[in-house]
């Protein structure tokens, strides 16, 4: 009888988790959220979930005329603004326009992956440039102004074999691979996260930082692999395996409206976290090495130019100071 009504309480526990998706939001009215990369794929459904639960969603966006077209799709309140994190100067262009409105969420979405060599508008390899420096320099230049949380997308990709920060050549000066150059930028966002979180609560912030992944989620973002065999791999994995961009998004919802704690990692619960509710998930042993996050932290810092030290006295973001070399 108790194993009966144990297996019961599961069943019913797994229904309630697999109930969970946008309409489970809660109200979000007042709110102010930036989701970057939000005019198409799991950006554009995130934001749309966040307008519809009452935030305002600023459309963070390379093409403000996609953009806005985008926007133009979702039921809530809007507002589209040009960020293009392959150049740091537009990256502080955004946020020097920022002025002073308080930021409750930043959802750090947009990214690039498996593409062809190319650097950005800095010199730095495309996707540890777009997917981690971007963010990085975005993140730290808003951070005075937000009050409840950053949530940044990682991928299952930072646990590809031999998936590491290559603090010898970042830019894969020689030997360019786009699967491993894609791994490492999306294990610079799990270290990104780790480090953060832990300078927000060395300083007292109430701010929390978070990950989130989508599992394997029909969008364009594949459509850009610089393989045309690789493209082709995918575009049939979309049809078989992946969920849609909608349960695609639902881990970033979760991270970013349901209690967790910070530095908190969030993907699909199903085989291989390639689908399912959104849940806890784990990391690899390189993606919690607390040494590598500050040493990729302090090289961000020289990348960039941009820091953002934390003070120890403030219980919020204001004790946040900036400064830029």
């Amino acid at each position: 009888m108790a194993e009966k009504a144990e297996t019961v309480e599961k069943e019913l526990t797994d229904m309630a988790k697999q109930t969970w998706d946008a309409t489970s939001l809660p109200d979000l009215a007042g709110r102010t959220a930036v989701v970057t990369g939000a005019n198409s794929g799991i950006g554009l459904r995130a934001a749309d979930a966040l307008a519809r639960a009452g935030a305002h969603v600023v459309f963070a966006v390379r093409d403000p005329e996609r953009g806005r077209a985008a926007a133009a799709t979702v039921s809530g309140s809007t507002d589209v603004r040009r960020l293009d994190l392959a150049d740091l100067s537009s990256v502080r262009e955004f946020a020097d326009a920022w002025q002073g409105r308080p930021l409750d969420l930043l959802i750090n979405n947009a990214g690039v992956m498996m593409v062809p060599q190319q650097r950005t508008a800095d010199g730095f390899e495309m996707q540890f440039g777009t997917n981690h420096l971007g963010h990085f320099a975005l993140t730290n230049l808003l951070l005075p102004y937000v009050t409840d949380r950053v949530v940044t997308l990682s991928s299952g990709a930072h646990r590809w074999f031999g998936a590491r920060i290559r603090f010898e050549d970042l830019n894969w000066a020689s030997g360019y691979d786009p699967n491993r150059a894609y791994a490492q930028s999306k294990l610079a966002n799990l270290l990104f996260t780790l480090e953060l979180q832990r300078r927000l609560t060395e300083a007292g912030s109430r701010v929390r930082a978070l990950a989130a992944h989508p599992g394997y989620a029909a969008t364009n973002l594949q459509s850009h692999a610089g393989s045309a065999v690789m493209r082709g791999f995918m575009k049939v994995g979309n049809r078989i395996f992946a969920q849609d961009d909608r349960a695609g998004a639902l881990p970033t919802l979760y991270a970013a409206t349901q209690e967790l704690p910070g530095a908190s990692y969030v993907g699909p619960d199903g085989l291989g976290e390639m689908r399912g509710a959104p849940t806890l998930v784990g990391r690899t042993t390189a993606a919690s090495d607390a040494a590598v996050a500050r040493r990729l932290w302090t090289v961000s810092e020289e990348l960039t130019g941009v820091s953002r030290p934390l003070g120890k006295t403030g219980a919020g973001a204001g004790s946040v100071v900036a400064a830029e070399r």
